[in-house]
């Protein structure tokens, strides 16, 4: 089998319980006992958590994970790889995401994914291929995770969330983009009264801000960052999903509202947004969008 592989797909989609499974297949070897817990021969590179954490972490504290996976990280692992699997004759590498090495850590990774160790297989997961380096892509071949169907993510949430009403489930959806992971992350966030809020917006203006008013309202006078950035991922879906809906005359202004969310989206983890006026923004985006299909319609 060939020995790099990127694993690319939506976050959430399952790309990293794959890997995991997928490693413990490689590794194992018949006659040879293979332990339940953490596995000597697989080793996974992620995220740690920033300096001064690392303790917060050890006593099952919430703590802050850094922005990236290090070099340092990727040395350690090569220093790894030159010495003998522990139970067998194969080595699993996982590096999730693979998206989040630093330049210096992408450099060092291509130096052993031209030249592998003998059994050694490396399982990049990556959210977007694109931001991994061409000569990493060009050594490694590609698995794609397909988005799941709306039915699909609905039968997931009714297993897995069982307590999420039809309007939570809704908007768990509508953000998902095809993802049971991030579907699974809106229904602790409890969007859908926001959710339906917005496609009211959407649908029918808001002439005089009385729905941007209860759409204020149901973000909360002091959402924390995750349901901010959560809020403007779900305006941006339901955007989206209203591209069969619309008339050619509609088309520029949801195109405008779209890439105005997405510059939010992307502006979001840098800036210091107000939350009272982002969800104004929100709001106004999507108003704006109403009242195309308003003129649209005569």
């Amino acid at each position: 089998m060939h020995h790099g592989w990127i694993l690319a797909g939506k976050r959430g989609i399952g790309k990293a319980g794959f890997a995991m499974q997928a490693a413990r297949d490689l590794v194992a070897e018949p006659g040879a006992a293979q332990p339940t817990g953490d596995h000597p021969d697989i080793i996974v590179l992620s995220h740690l958590p920033v300096k001064g954490d690392e303790k917060k972490k050890e006593e099952g504290k919430p703590y802050q994970l850094r922005r990236n996976i290090t070099i340092e990280q990727v040395r350690e692992m090569q220093k790894r790889l030159s010495t003998r699997p522990t139970l067998g004759s194969r080595r699993a590498i996982i590096i999730d995401p693979a998206d989040d090495l630093e330049k210096s850590a992408s450099n060092a990774l291509l130096k052993s994914l031209e030249e592998p160790p003998v059994g050694t297989f490396f399982l990049l997961v990556t959210h977007k291929p694109g931001r991994l380096l061409p000569t990493i892509r060009s050594r490694c071949r590609v698995l794609r995770f397909p988005e799941l169907s709306d039915a699909q993510i609905d039968e997931i949430l009714l297993s897995e969330a069982p307590e999420a009403n039809a309007e939570t489930r809704a908007a768990a959806i509508a953000g998902a983009g095809g993802s049971p992971g991030v579907a699974l992350e809106f229904v602790e966030l409890e969007l859908g009264k926001l959710h339906r809020l917005m496609l009211e917006i959407v649908r029918s203006g808001d002439a005089g801000f009385k729905l941007r008013g209860q759409l204020a309202d149901a973000m909360g006078a002091r959402p924390d960052r995750q349901r901010q950035l959560a809020a403007i991922e779900l305006a941006r879906s339901v955007v989206t999903r209203e591209m069969d809906q619309v008339g050619s005359q509609a088309i520029p202004a949801l195109v405008s509202a779209h890439s105005e969310l997405v510059r939010l989206a992307a502006q979001f983890p840098t800036y210091n947004f107000d939350p009272g006026l982002l969800v104004m923004e929100i709001g106004t985006l999507l108003t704006t969008l109403g009242a195309s299909r308003e003129a649209a319609n005569g």
